[in-house]
């Protein structure tokens, strides 16, 4: 006869057992299940001495369809998406609320003049030469931190390659 106080552990230890034999039914983390996002050419403007607020642009090519949501950054309070657009004649700025659409194996490009990343509230200017990390959150993908070096953009039609 088994004493009443080592019923329970019994129990326990029978549950665990058949816990650890079957399968998992969910992955072992989430990277596993999530999608992935590729980041490429990472980089940001300087920005002037006394601004709150900087510009990043990155090259992005989703695995599936996703949406870039937003992202963080230790340099600022938030990271937004926004988007440039020309409404009656005037060259405007706004955030996408709903994140930049990625289309499958497409890569889509936040470049100056239209979509980019916007860096609120910065703790200090962004000086070139120097490179800050920004973690990128999608509506589907895990996150992608990628390392952003601040720099002037390329002028048009200037091969930036031997400086």
């Amino acid at each position: 006869m088994i004493p009443h106080i080592a019923r329970p552990a019994l129990l326990i230890a029978a549950l665990t057992g058949l816990a650890a034999c079957s399968p998992a039914s969910q992955p072992q983390n989430d990277a596993d299940a999530a999608p992935a996002v590729a980041a490429a050419d990472a980089w940001c403007r300087p920005s002037p001495n006394g601004a709150r607020a900087g510009a990043c642009y990155v090259v992005l090519t989703a695995a599936t369809d996703d949406r870039l949501t937003g992202g963080s950054t230790p340099r600022a309070g938030t990271l937004q998406v926004h988007e440039m657009k020309t409404e009656n004649g005037m060259m405007t700025m706004r955030e996408m609320a709903q994140g930049l659409p990625l289309p499958a194996g497409e890569p889509v490009a936040l470049a100056p003049g239209g979509a980019h990343l916007m860096l609120m509230d910065l703790t200090a200017p962004l000086i070139a030469g120097e490179t800050l990390p920004l973690t990128l959150d999608f509506a589907d993908a895990a996150p992608v931190t990628v390392q952003a070096k601040v720099r002037q953009p390329a002028m048009a039609g200037v091969d930036q390659g031997a400086h």
